[in-house]
């Protein structure tokens, strides 16, 4: 059996995300959790599972500059060989991305490139669009502009408010943050320049799973 890959999940509030990753783990284990906040519930629930947690509070540092560097400082004495972002609210430094390229990703509610930025339930609901969803992607420079990995959809409702499009989601999420990091980790999906490469393991999955990849 091949070595579990070791990841670091970045959080900011109560960690759904974070739980799903742990709970449908394969091929990969969570060493560390960090958080910009101390009363984050992720927190608690990492350490009721006996993950190391860190936190870095903007207050303790004299600037925002100083904090992020902290952020980076922390991440990288975690040695991990994947950073997951799962509703971590704050924008990263280049140098960040640069020491983790490749190797960083995130979860964003919403079809990429639809919808970039926040409120994206309330943004898609009042545009008035048919399908909405979730996409996982390799974090760059930009807002949410990093190579598409996968995507999970949905039909939104006609009574569908932001509030019941974002539980539908989460729903979505919870199962497509788990496969992409898992296929990461295995080798099964891989980033080369800012093409994404697929097994036919993984693209197989991807199929049976109703996922949008993109090769």
């Amino acid at each position: 059996m091949s070595q579990e890959r070791a990841v670091s999940v970045l959080i900011s509030g109560r960690g759904s995300n974070l739980k799903s990753l742990h709970e449908n783990r394969r091929g990969y284990r969570i060493t560390t959790v960090l958080s910009n906040r101390a009363d984050a519930a992720g927190l608690e629930y990492a350490r009721s599972q006996g993950i190391p947690t860190v936190v870095v509070n903007r207050e303790d540092h004299s600037s925002l500059l100083a904090c992020k560097a902290a952020v980076l400082e922390a991440t990288l004495s975690s040695k991990p060989d994947l950073v997951a972002l799962a509703g971590f609210m704050m924008v990263l430094q280049p140098d960040f991305i640069e020491a983790f390229s490749g190797r960083l990703i995130n979860i964003h509610p919403s079809l990429l490139p639809e919808f970039p930025g926040l409120d994206t339930h309330a943004r898609a609901v009042a545009a008035g669009v048919s399908r909405h969803g979730c996409s996982v992607h390799f974090v760059d420079s930009g807002v949410d502009t990093g190579p598409l990995i996968a995507q999970a959809a949905l039909d939104l409702r006609p009574e569908d408010t932001a509030s019941s499009a974002a539980t539908r989601v989460l729903a979505l999420e919870h199962a497509l943050y788990p496969w992409a990091l898992s296929s990461l980790a295995s080798g099964e999906i891989s980033l080369q320049g800012r093409s994404v490469r697929y097994s036919d393991s993984a693209r197989r999955e991807a199929e049976a799973n109703r996922y949008t990849i993109f090769p």
